[in-house]
């Protein structure tokens, strides 16, 4: 693995022909969750097989929580709100939401994509890199050849909604918990619905678990990386 500065973004760059992101492959970019380091999702490097030569980025959120650890952001969330939620047991609906700092999040990230300069880019993410994840597929031009969302859930309805046709036929790898405790398996339910609505290609990975990556979703990323990347 290399680390480096791309723009305003710590990346940590594996895969490619020397597995430091070397060469001019394919590329997949990996966005972590909240509270997350910056090499959280690096070790799902090892675990897939993608096609030979394909590179693998994953940026730092540009947030820090605490000086003292390596906890991240890409935007902040009202923790505040959040336990109080998780204590009253209520739905966690964020449809409506549209996070203050996304937008300064998309911009860092299309310009990490500027400069990586791959032939074909899977985007992807867990949890709130999911919810990043989309916002940059929907809200900006860029040619893509996937799209993978883990754990994630629907923000911005009203920005969001509209902007789904444009992205017609882009193959998508969805994944989430039944049981996760922090964003409801009933929304990320009604994303499936609405993006697959909108003509997107989804395939939706639901397993018996919580906020987490679960073991079947490795498979459901390989055969979204093979069949979007394969030359």
């Amino acid at each position: 693995m290399r680390t480096t500065t791309l723009g305003k973004l710590t990346v940590h760059l594996t895969g490619g022909d020397d597995r430091e992101g070397g060469g001019n492959g394919p590329l997949v970019v990996l966005l972590h969750g909240f509270g997350a380091p910056g090499t959280d999702l690096v070790p799902l490097w090892r675990e897939l097989r993608p096609p030979p030569g394909t590179r693998f980025a994953f940026p730092e959120a540009p947030l820090a929580l605490d000086p003292y650890g390596d906890a991240r952001a890409w935007w902040m969330i009202d923790m505040a709100k959040l336990e109080a939620a998780l204590a009253g047991g209520e739905l966690r609906d964020l449809t409506r939401d549209v996070p203050e700092g996304m937008a300064e999040a998309r911009a860092l990230i299309s310009g990490l994509l500027d400069q990586l300069d791959a032939p074909q880019v899977v985007l992807g993410g867990f949890s709130q890199g999911a919810m990043l994840a989309l916002d940059v597929a929907l809200c900006t031009d860029r040619p893509l050849a996937g799209l993978a969302l883990m754990s994630g859930t629907l923000l911005a309805e009203h920005e969001w909604l509209p902007l789904m046709p444009k992205r017609k036929g882009l193959c998508v790898v969805q994944s989430h918990g039944r049981l996760d405790p922090l964003l409801p398996f009933s929304i990320a339910e009604r994303l499936r619905d609405e993006l697959t609505s909108a003509g997107l290609e989804v395939t939706f990975v639901p397993f018996n678990g919580g906020h987490e990556i679960g073991g079947s979703v490795i498979d459901a990323l390989d055969g979204l990386l093979n069949a979007s990347l394969a030359p």
